[in-house]
């Protein structure tokens, strides 16, 4: 990354070069499977909801100062992917 790094340096004089890093992560909540009473020798029968409710979060880090950005999001596809580099590029002053 140094070696990028120095050639935009030399490249673009003027500009201040940053390097950050991203990461995301899927959080999320299963049904839960619970107890169900039934006759001895027969097999209980439970009605069982599926279904999923999911939480994404996307992480951005600088290394060189350790400066954070997270940021909680219901889904991932490209309207919020971009949403989300949007609002970090004007968070963190990038032109």
């Amino acid at each position: 990354m140094p070696v990028k790094v120095k050639e935009l340096e030399q490249q673009y004089p003027e500009a201040q070069i940053e390097v950050w890093f991203f990461d995301e992560h899927r959080v999320g909540l299963k049904p839960i499977l619970r107890k169900v009473w039934s006759p001895i020798g027969e097999r209980p029968i439970a009605v069982v909801q599926h279904r999923y409710e999911w939480l994404y979060v996307y992480g951005f880090v600088e290394p060189k100062t350790g400066r954070t950005y997270w940021y909680l999001i219901p889904r991932v596809d490209t309207r919020w992917f971009n949403l989300v580099l949007k609002t970090f590029a004007a968070e963190v002053g990038a032109e």
